[in-house]
């Protein structure tokens, strides 16, 4: 399977002594993980995420959701689907003032506007603006070409391919490393990919399992694992227990 093939290379690179105890061995990682991903499943239930009806509109959301909540992103989106501009031929021929407006609810809506149409060109010029046609490319070849594409970085690039074209592509974001840190799974010098290659080398490429973990650590971050920590009632306050 091509994704496979990526993700053998991916988790095969050297990579920095993330873990806080590197003389552990690789499998104490994968059960701790499985064991956070149980904790987090049982307490919250399945995210649902992320919402959006079409592939098309998920990716939009990508960029939009930089740097804002998921509030005001919903307004943004609302906007175009009003303006019946929610689409990849619609929002190509928009002017950049009028796509600003309609977005203006998610924040850095002049920046945005921009990113979305490199988002746009990119899409339009190498495959015909279908999203179909980009999903069918191999992941890593794709990866590369959407941090490519200005305003796109390892973020935005990993949630357009694990949400939006269902790759399995673990997306880390502020709320999953804040989990990982506080639970001294990594360090605080710890890079994107070595995170990412942590779920990669840890746990089967299982889309709906990536895409449902990355949710619950939305989930309990906004919950629980604040920048002010509230651990009283934290399903992951038991990983005291079973791993101290």
């Amino acid at each position: 399977m091509v994704v496979s093939s990526w993700a053998e290379k991916t988790a095969g690179r050297r990579s920095r002594k993330v873990i806080i105890n590197p003389h552990k061995k690789k499998t104490d990682y994968s059960r701790y993980l499985k064991e956070i991903y149980k904790l987090l499943v049982r307490a919250f239930g399945p995210q649902h995420w992320w919402p959006g009806d079409t592939p098309f509109e998920v990716a939009v959301g990508a960029i939009l959701t930089q740097n804002t909540n998921w509030g005001n992103v919903e307004k943004a989106i609302n906007n175009l689907k009003k303006s019946r501009a929610l689409s990849a031929k619609a929002l190509y021929k928009i002017q950049d003032k009028r796509l600003a407006s309609l977005i203006r609810p998610a924040g850095y809506y002049n920046i945005k506007s921009k990113r979305i149409k490199a988002f746009l060109k990119f899409l339009t010029n190498h495959y015909r603006g279908s999203m179909k046609t980009m999903g069918t490319q191999e992941t890593g070849d794709l990866r590369q070409q959407l941090l490519d594409v200005h305003g796109i970085g390892p973020e935005t690039a990993d949630s357009i391919l694990l949400y939006a074209l269902e790759k399995p592509v673990f997306v880390i974001d502020a709320y999953t490393k804040r989990v990982l840190e506080r639970h001294n799974i990594v360090s605080k010098k710890a890079t994107y990919h070595e995170m990412q290659e942590l779920f990669h080398k840890n746990l089967s490429m299982d889309t709906q399992r990536f895409n449902e973990y990355h949710a619950l650590f939305v989930k309990v971050g906004k919950d629980h694992c604040r920048p002010k920590p509230k651990c009283e009632g934290c399903p992951l306050e038991q990983l005291k227990t079973i791993y101290n």
